[in-house]
C-alpha cells in the first residue's frame, strides 16, 4: 500500500506543477506588456516624429542641432544642411544632427502660456 500511496501522490504533483509553472509565467508576461506601453512604444513615436521631422526640412527653417547651435537653413540636399548660425558663417552638418524646429518649440510654449 506504501508504494501505491506514493506512486499516486507523484501524479498529482506532476500536474500541480505544471499549474504552478503556467503561474509563474504570467508575471514574466505582464511585465513585458508594462515595458512595451512605458518605454518601447513611447520610443518608436518619438523616433518616428523626429524622421519626420528631419525629412522635411527645407531652406529658411530655423533649427538647433544636437550640439545646441541655433541656425537657419541656407540650403537643403538629400544628406547635409548648410545652415548659418552668424551673418556669413555656414556649416554643413548631418540631417541626423537635428535636434529640433525652433517654430515648434515657440509655438508649444506659446500654447501652453495660452492654456494656463
Amino acid at each position: 500500500m506504501g508504494v501505491a500511496f506514493a506512486m499516486g501522490q507523484g501524479g498529482a504533483a506532476a500536474s500541480g506543477s505544471a499549474a504552478g509553472g503556467l503561474a509563474s509565467f504570467i508575471p514574466l508576461v505582464l511585465m513585458f506588456v508594462i515595458f512595451y506601453f512605458l518605454l518601447i512604444r513611447p520610443q518608436q513615436k518619438k523616433t518616428k516624429e523626429h524622421r519626420d521631422m528631419v525629412s522635411g526640412l527645407k531652406k529658411g527653417d530655423r533649427i538647433i542641432t544636437s550640439g545646441g547651435i541655433y541656425g537657419q537653413i541656407t540650403s537643403a540636399d538629400d544628406a547635409t544642411l548648410t545652415v548659418e548660425i552668424s551673418d556669413k558663417v555656414r556649416i554643413k552638418l548631418n540631417r541626423g544632427n537635428v535636434a529640433s524646429l525652433v517654430q515648434n518649440q515657440v509655438q508649444q510654449q506659446t500654447k501652453k502660456s495660452s492654456e494656463s
